[in-house]
């Protein structure tokens, strides 16, 4: 199979500088000792048996009878590596992979501080069945050899938070195309499955944007709601740099479609529309920079934690949807274990039972929050500010993401259960047991040398 070796042995293309983008937004924890990092499962290569199941291991009960596709068929033990297993959506399907199937899982990351449960040490009950790998993807030999023992390559590593866009476009370009490369290459040249999650926001603005906001065609669905077949890419201009990482994810989506047409790579992309749960992201000063900029989720819960009002960008007019990662995760396991069903399709994953302005969204939380907490809202729990002032020049939105779920529901049968409020419920009570001490501690120790 000829693969994308020739693309990939251009020379402006893999003579460029390296970014300094790593696998994961998410930096190392500051609690965490740099000796500490180092001792965890350095990453390793050897056999096709590292890592398999051993005789002496278990599946788990979930195995002990035969499980069937969608079709009937049963479900062969799969060896999978998957990129980026360390963060949010990696470490849910990993726990969802190691619960319920007897899949074999090389996690790949840089760090592994959300899987640490999994893999420092492995429970018994998993050994075999899970092994940690400390690699970046961009320069590290180990990778090609972990996909050709491996059935199908998951591939999660990305740059994908809002406020790296248009402060850092060169590394978001590398981590979401330059990087990627590589990946797509072996799959394609060693015959293996790959599924590969791009994004929503390939999507760009939706057509109604561009019509006059009283005009009565932008609340018609042909006008807003995103399909995965049809709808049209529209992005900014050039200048508005908060574009570079929907065009290079655009862009990785078009070469493994070219992959798949020419070469006969077998793929699944995945668009996620807003996946939301425990571990998302990270609050700075406690598991990320002071300074960091996390996703909307994340920033609002770090507002409440710290009893600051909620910042809505350009007064929190924009539309999403927002799915439970439980959820999300369930449309996955989906896609691995039925690739008759999923080779070949670009699935959006998203609930459009969730539909909220931003500003709504914050209104909810701040209520939610107060239950969780026992705290009383605060008098005045938002403030407007500009979306120059929070991101910075170049910054550019969609208003509406809305997805369509058609080809996801005819291919895969999944659905959506989770509504809104009971997936906020769920993750702010995770983000007050988890932060509310550690952020108490730190606004103490602030106080008292100021």
């Amino acid at each position: 199979m000829g693969g994308v070796g020739h693309l990939l042995s251009i020379p402006s293309i893999l003579s460029l500088p390296s970014s300094k983008s790593r696998l994961e937004t998410n930096p190392a924890p500051p609690f965490l000792p740099n000796n500490r990092i180092q001792s965890i499962f350095h990453a390793h290569s050897g056999s096709a048996d590292q890592g398999r199941m051993s005789s002496s291991s278990s599946p788990p009960a979930a195995s002990a009878a035969a499980r069937l596709d969608l079709d009937g068929n049963p479900i062969a033990p799969l060896t999978i590596c998957m990129i980026g297993a360390g963060g949010f959506i990696g470490s849910h399907l990993c726990e969802k992979l190691m619960a319920e199937t007897a899949h074999v899982v090389y996690a790949v990351d840089v760090y592994c501080d959300k899987i640490r449960h999994l893999v420092d040490p492995a429970p018994p009950h998993l050994h075999g069945r899970i092994s940690f790998h400390r690699l970046n993807i961009k320069n590290d030999s180990r990778l090609e050899g972990l996909i050709k023992m491996a059935d199908l390559t998951i591939n999660l590593a990305a740059i994908c938070t809002p406020a790296d866009y248009n402060t850092r476009p060169l590394d978001t370009i590398y981590s979401n195309f330059i990087d990627a490369l590589p990946v797509v290459k072996y799959c394609s040249e060693n015959n293996k499955r790959l599924i590969h999650f791009s994004t929503c926001e390939v999507y760009g603005k939706t057509i109604g944007s561009f019509l006059p906001t009283d005009h009565p065609l932008r609340k018609e669905p042909e006008f807003y709601v995103l399909k995965e077949d049809e709808s049209p890419c529209i992005f900014g201009p050039i200048v508005k740099q908060r574009w570079s990482y929907a065009c290079a994810k655009q862009l990785i989506e078009r070469l493994i479609f070219a992959e798949g047409a020419e070469n006969g790579l077998e793929f699944t992309i995945v668009r996620p529309f807003n996946w939301i749960g425990p571990r998302m992201d990270f609050i700075p000063g406690v598991d990320g920079p002071s300074e960091g900029v996390p996703r909307v989720l994340a920033c609002f819960s770090n507002n409440l934690l710290r009893r600051e009002p909620l910042k809505l960008v350009d007064g929190g007019q924009s539309q999403r949807t927002f799915v439970y990662i439980k959820d999300a995760i369930e449309a996955v396991h989906l896609m691995i274990e039925n690739p008759a069903r999923a080779n070949g399709q670009i699935f959006n994953v998203g609930n459009p039972n969730n539909e909220v302005t931003v500003r709504e969204l914050a209104e909810m939380m701040t209520e939610v929050y107060a239950n969780v907490s026992g705290e009383p809202p605060l008098d005045e729990p938002m403030i407007d500010v500009s979306s120059k002032q929070f991101y910075g020049e170049g910054y550019d939105d969609s208003d509406k993401r809305i997805p369509d779920m058609t080809i996801i529901n005819k291919q895969l049968g999944w659905n959506p259960k989770t509504p809104l409020k009971d997936l906020l419920e769920t993750t702010l009570t995770y983000q007050h047991k988890t932060y509310k001490e550690a952020i108490k501690r730190q606004m103490s120790q602030a106080s008292a040398s100021s």
